[in-house]
């Protein structure tokens, strides 16, 4: 796991999925589970995500993260957009 104050670059993308690819060949057991590499920033970039991660097939995860959690109100209104998407 990665947290990133500042915005995910693609260097970081490359050295987390570097990370996993020497896991999964120097640490893995039989019967392992696959190594999953985890990036938590505070600014995302999707399309920078997007074409940095073009064609890897492992376990590698770009999210944002909030500083704060949203009040009730702001939270059940996200839901509500969310849930009537098509």
């Amino acid at each position: 796991m990665d947290l990133k104050i500042n915005k995910v670059k693609h260097q970081d993308i490359g050295q987390m999925n570097m990370y996993l690819g020497y896991f999964a060949k120097e640490e893995y057991f039989e019967g392992d589970s696959p190594p999953i590499g985890i990036i938590l920033t505070r600014h995302k970039d999707e399309l920078l995500v997007e074409f940095a991660t073009y064609g890897m097939s492992s376990q590698l995860f770009v999210s944002k993260y909030q500083l704060y959690l949203p009040n009730e109100d702001e939270l059940r209104a996200k839901l509500e957009a969310i849930l009537s998407l098509p």
